[in-house]
């Protein structure tokens, strides 16, 4: 005969199995490719070990830095064979080096090493006799990848650099991993670089603070410049150069985003570049070529791309900086124009945030 201890074993154990395999949050930090990772998400149990091995996977692939990994073999003339990811890189760079006019380029890694940022990197600034020669090896629209995915170079001292990238995909290659394992509600952040999926642990959109263009080589500071809220699917990338630069010996600084078009550190107006894209490898590429380019034309760029947000902290004389914000939500949003021209603007301390005159009626829908 069942005791009233067995009867209620038989209702409660079935309910805590039940709970056992109810989705709770899980938490996974550390530190990869010489930056920190965050990532939150809704499992189980824990992923840490398949997080661990994505990441390593991509280290094996495409870091310079690892004597061990693909891209050092190919660089090195060990071998001319890609594997999936390097040449999904090399596809996606291409596509954007057209976009940008050549201000993309991966294959600026000799100029970067010439400018001390580089994993053979030299200890003064190079001579223009230098740079030019450098740069006969960089093209990666006169490069390609043949049926057997071998690497066909420009020039025998062509070498690639996605160090602008690898960390969107790096994201890219953990969210996947996540939706693999059944994982709809995440944040992947690596380096500053984001991927989401679903809601947050509160119900709500994912909210990422860009931080502002504050000069701070030692990347401790983190100072808001805006809060994004993100749909699902969607990820954010920051370039800029205020965090990692050179100081050279006449006092100036170079920054590590080095231009293809003149072999020097990008001289832009624009102080940091955000971009919001389904795809973080995209979005990293596209704030890269930002920093480069004018803003008009980082704009246009995007615009071609149809990223869904990109946000340009701008130099304005004589001690500030403005932000321009445009949108492309031709589904959500599609009273949202271009924000071409910025006649409007209201100082917040020393900043100043512009928009066009056609993004007023619709901005408080879409921004903090």
């Amino acid at each position: 005969m069942k005791t009233l201890r067995d009867i209620l074993l038989l209702c409660v154990l079935p309910l805590l199995a039940s709970c056992a395999h109810e989705p709770q949050w899980q938490r996974d930090e550390g530190m990869a490719w010489g930056t920190t990772y965050h990532i939150t998400y809704a499992a189980p149990a824990s992923l840490h070990d398949s997080v661990r091995a994505v990441m390593r996977a991509v280290e094996l692939s495409v870091s310079p830095f690892e004597p061990a990994s693909r891209i050092s073999a190919v660089n090195a003339g060990r071998t001319d064979t890609l594997d999936a990811m390097l040449a999904s890189l090399v596809e996606v760079s291409q596509r954007v080096c057209r976009e940008s006019g050549g201000a993309f380029d991966p294959t600026v890694m000799p100029l970067v090493d010439l400018w001390g940022f580089g994993p053979a990197a030299r200890g003064s600034e190079p001579s223009q006799a230098m740079i030019d020669s450098a740069r006969r090896a960089v093209g990666i629209l006169e490069c390609s990848v043949d049926a057997a995915g071998r690497f066909v170079r420009k020039h025998p001292d062509t070498r690639l650099d996605f160090s602008a990238i690898a960390k969107g995909m790096g994201v890219d290659a953990v969210a996947a991993m996540l939706r693999r394992n059944g994982v709809d509600r995440y944040m992947v952040e690596i380096g500053g670089e984001v991927a989401v999926g679903g809601m947050n642990p509160r119900g709500d959109l994912w909210r990422i603070q860009i931080d502002a263009p504050v000069d701070d080589p030692g990347g401790m500071r983190h100072e808001r410049m805006r809060v994004l809220p993100l749909d699902s699917g969607m990820c954010v990338a920051t370039s800029g150069n205020y965090r990692n630069y050179r100081t050279l010996a006449d006092g100036t600084r170079a920054g590590h985003i080095i231009s293809p078009l003149t072999g020097r550190p990008a001289m832009s107006a624009v102080l940091s570049a955000t971009v919001v894209a389904p795809s973080c490898m995209l979005a990293d590429a596209l704030a890269t070529a930002s920093m480069v380019m004018e803003p008009d034309s980082a704009l246009a760029m995007c615009s071609r791309v149809r990223v869904a947000q990109v946000i340009l902290a701008v130099a304005a004389p004589p001690d500030t900086f403005r932000i321009i914000t445009q949108y492309d939500y031709p589904q959500k949003y599609p009273r949202i124009s271009q924000c071409r021209d910025v006649p409007l603007a209201r100082k917040i301390g020393k900043q100043a945030y512009y928009t066009s005159q056609s993004d007023v009626p619709t901005l408080r829908a879409v921004t903090l």
